[in-house]
C-alpha cells in the first residue's frame, strides 16, 4: 500500500480580472502564489480579451457571482490573505469590500487598479470614490502607481519627497494600515523606487533596474507576492521587501513573446534548470 502524504500549507485569494493572453490578472496571481508555497483561490471581477498588444474587450461579471466566489472559498477553505486587483466598477468594488468584512478576511492587499503605469483612467470616478473609501480602509498593505498616489493623496507626484508626501497623505486620509507608493512609473532615477509608510517608519526602498520591454504584470505579480508572504505569517515590511525580490528576478527572466510588452517570467527557476541543460 502507498503511503499517502497530507499537506497543510496557507491559502491566498486573488479577487481579480482574468487576462486571457495570461500576462496579469487571475492567471499571474495564481502562479506567483504557486511559486511561494500558497494554495491559491480565486474570485474572477471580469473577463477581458488580452495580449500582448492591449485589450480589446472586457465584461463584468455580475456582483452576485462576484460574491458567491469570495463565500464558496471562504466558507469552506478560509483564507489567510487576499489581494484584489481590477475590480472594474463601483457594484464589484462594494461586494467584495462587504465580503471581506463579513468573512473578516485579514492580510488584504489592495492593489488599487485604477489608473494604468502610462496615466489611463480605466475605472470611472463613482468606482474611484468608492475604491478609495470602501475598500481602501480595509487593507493591510494598498500598492498605488504613481498615478493612483496622485489620485488618492491630491498631490502632483514628481520627485521622491512627493512620494513621501504622497504615502504618508494616503495612510492618513484613507485608512490603509501601511502603503506602499510605487515608482515604475517615475522618471529618470526614481524608476523602480518605491515608498513604504506605515504610521511610523518611512522607508525608502530600492532594487535594481532591469532592462526589458516585457513588463506586463508586474503591479498584479507584485502585490500577489505580497499577499503570498503575509499568508506565510511574514509582517508587512518584510513581505514587500521580498516580493520586490521576486519581482525584479522575474524581470530578469521576462518572457518575450507575442508582438508588444510580454510578461515576467514567475517560473524562473525552471527557465534557469532548462537553459543549462
Amino acid at each position: 500500500m502507498n503511503a499517502v502524504t497530507e499537506t497543510r500549507i496557507p491559502v491566498a485569494l486573488t479577487i481579480a480580472g482574468s487576462d486571457s493572453g495570461g500576462g496579469a490578472g487571475i492567471q499571474t496571481d495564481l502562479r506567483t502564489f504557486v511559486f511561494h508555497c500558497v494554495h491559491g483561490t480565486s474570485a474572477i471581477t471580469c473577463i477581458t480579451a488580452q495580449n500582448t498588444l492591449g485589450v480589446t474587450r472586457v465584461d463584468a461579471i455580475p456582483p452576485e457571482a462576484v460574491v458567491a466566489q469570495i463565500q464558496a472559498v471562504v466558507e469552506d477553505i478560509g483564507v489567510q490573505a487576499a489581494k484584489t486587483g481590477m475590480l472594474l466598477n463601483q457594484e464589484i468594488i462594494s461586494a467584495v469590500a462587504q465580503q471581506v468584512e463579513a468573512g473578516k478576511i485579514d492580510n488584504l492587499v489592495v492593489d488599487p487598479v485604477m489608473v494604468s503605469r502610462t496615466g489611463a483612467q480605466l475605472i470611472d470616478d463613482d468606482a474611484i470614490q468608492t475604491l478609495c473609501h470602501a475598500l481602501i480602509p480595509l487593507a493591510t498593505i494598498v500598492t498605488p502607481n504613481r498615478y493612483e498616489a496622485q489620485i488618492m493623496s491630491g498631490l502632483s507626484i514628481n520627485s521622491l519627497d512627493d512620494m513621501q508626501a504622497a504615502a504618508q497623505i494616503i495612510h492618513q486620509k484613507l485608512g490603509a494600515k501601511a502603503v506602499l507608493v510605487k515608482g515604475g512609473g517615475m522618471q529618470g532615477n526614481l524608476r523602480g523606487i518605491d515608498i513604504w509608510f506605515d504610521g511610523q517608519k518611512l522607508t525608502t526602498l530600492a532594487t535594481k533596474l532591469v532592462d526589458t520591454k516585457n513588463t506586463h504584470g508586474t503591479g498584479c505579480t507584485l502585490s500577489a507576492a505580497i499577499a503570498a508572504n503575509l499568508a506565510q505569517k511574514k509582517d508587512f515590511l518584510t513581505a514587500v521587501q521580498q516580493a520586490k525580490d521576486y519581482v525584479t528576478t522575474a524581470l530578469t527572466y521576462a518572457l518575450d513573446i507575442g508582438q508588444g510588452q510580454g510578461p515576467v517570467g514567475h517560473f524562473f527557476p525552471l527557465l534557469e534548470n532548462k537553459s543549462s541543460l
